[in-house]
């Protein structure tokens, strides 16, 4: 994903995993919130640390993280990018990344990843040709793959995209059949004539 940054928007970014990490409040106290972030990420061993404060350079900064997403899509021109996400306990954060990145190599997939992993939230944004049948079978594949990992380490097939139609038989696995009965009730009492976006997903 940096790489794919670096090349979209002409960045300098070591290629490598990065953390973007931003503080709010006063001067005085985000320059103390950013020593204690540098103190804590050296501590750990990080490779490197950039620290700005000022509007420009930490525009800069941030330009690879609002650009990931077209960034992404210019790795192959002529492609689209297939986005799916899940969410997970932050203790199982580092165990379903591998498992990503595993899975993107199984299945010969291009997938860069980003992710507000502050909440164990990530997404992989799967880079495919749409005309193409196996493609769209592979990325299928991929997202229901990642799903049930997040499902097997307690966490949730989506952390904020939604489930869509994709991943709409995995709501029982996640919810059980109470939990689905209790959603079709819902439904009913604020849809009693099944007239919004009827059997799309319940």
């Amino acid at each position: 994903m940096v790489d794919a940054c670096n090349r979209f928007s002409k960045l300098g970014l070591d290629v490598a995993p990065t953390l973007f990490l931003e503080f709010h409040g006063s001067n005085s106290n985000i320059e103390t919130q950013g020593q204690i972030a540098e103190e804590t990420c050296k501590s750990y061993e990080c490779l490197k640390f950039d620290f700005a404060t000022d509007p420009e350079k930490r525009s800069e900064l941030w330009k690879a993280r609002h650009s990931a997403w077209y960034a992404a899509q210019a790795l192959k021109p002529g492609s689209k990018g297939y986005s799916t996400d899940v969410c997970v306990p932050i203790s199982a954060l580092p165990g379903i990344v591998t498992f990503a990145k595993d899975e993107l190599k199984r299945l010969n997939l291009l997938g860069p990843i980003v992710g507000h992993v502050g909440d164990g939230n990530f997404h992989v944004f799967v880079i495919v040709d749409p005309k193409n049948p196996k493609d769209m079978d592979l990325v299928h594949e991929y997202s229901v793959a990642l799903a049930k990992e997040a499902l097997r380490v307690n966490g949730t097939v989506t952390g904020e995209h939604g489930i869509g139609l994709g991943k709409k038989k995995l709501l029982v696995e996640e919810f059980g059949p109470s939990g689905i009965n209790t959603m079709k009730a819902i439904k009913q009492a604020l849809d009693p004539l099944n007239i919004l976006n009827p059997g799309k997903v319940l």
